[in-house]
């Protein structure tokens, strides 16, 4: 049997077309996309589901968005200034996706370019906002992560009008410009000093102090152990006398004697002593009995 030439021809341009409308109505989702289908313009389906999927071959569009997370980084620090009048050097990112495919594409039409220029615009306004209201120790260690969450859920507000949602709002790094670097560290420095000289001035006050006891509790400590010496002694001394009175007073004669000798050798420890005395003295009075024949 033979196949006429003219009807393979016809066949295999038949097939041919098939496959050309099959391919140009068929199209496949990713996993890590969407797909916005349009019509002359207007958006008909959306399709978030991994899959294949049809459409009017030649009449309709596929356009495509990333369903990832995407980050938005600044090239250089922005610019802003503090409550205290002070300008500081913000770096800072944000973590966002698309969340309705249909609504970014009306509003940026799907330009991711320009859905980050207006982010951007938003964030920054937040930014300023809230560091217009801050000290630079607020938003550099005091309240950075409030700020942070304000700053997140006021993107996240804003951005849902142009169907993307903000999952974080990070500030890497807050810098201060080398003039104003210089003028804080300095302004600190005088702070620790003043603080440093407070607790010397105190220290010095304590120790001040703390002398002035030790010597008022030695002075009471001194007068109390002379005061108990005087009355030792003077306890000893009378009991000296009361030993001396009983020892003596047997012998009033030697107790006069013994008590002149010792009168003679306190006056006379000296060779340069002198003495001027009458020879009739009492004091001299054993001293010129010392020859006298008994």
């Amino acid at each position: 049997m033979r196949i006429d030439m003219r009807n393979l021809g016809a066949i295999f341009f038949g097939f041919l077309i098939l496959v050309i409308v099959v391919s140009a109505s068929a199209f496949t989702v990713d996993q890590r996309e969407y797909a916005l289908v349009k019509r002359l313009g207007e958006v008909v389906a959306i399709e978030k589901t991994p899959g294949l999927y049809f459409k009017v071959p030649f009449v309709d569009n596929v356009v495509y968005f990333d369903n990832r997370i995407l980050t938005l980084n600044w090239e250089e620090p922005d610019r802003f200034i503090t409550s205290e009048k002070k300008n500081v050097l913000v770096d800072s990112f944000v973590k966002w996706r698309i969340i309705d495919p249909q609504k970014y594409y009306v509003s940026v039409k799907g330009d991711e370019v320009q859905a980050e220029r207006r982010l951007s615009q938003t964030v920054n306004d937040g930014l300023r906002a809230e560091f217009g209201k801050r000290t630079i120790h607020d938003v550099v260690s005091g309240e950075r992560g409030q700020i942070m969450e304000i700053l997140r859920q006021r993107a996240d507000r804003d951005s849902r009008q142009i169907g993307i949602q903000v999952l974080d709002v990070r500030i890497k790094r807050v810098d201060l410009p080398e003039n104003v670097s210089n003028s804080v560290y300095d302004r600190m420095e005088a702070e620790r000093k003043g603080v440093a000289n407070q607790l010397r001035s105190e220290g010095s006050a304590a120790a001040e102090k703390i002398r002035a006891d030790a010597d008022r509790q030695r002075e009471v400590i001194v007068a109390e152990a002379f005061k108990e010496a005087q009355r030792v002694k003077g306890e000893g001394d009378a009991k000296a006398a009361a030993i001396y009175s009983a020892a003596y007073g047997k012998s009033p004669e030697f107790y006069a004697f013994y008590r002149s000798l010792e009168a003679y050798r306190n006056s006379f420890k000296s060779k340069s002593d002198v003495m001027v005395l009458e020879p009739s003295s009492d004091f001299l009075k054993y001293m010129r009995n010392s020859g006298a024949k008994k």
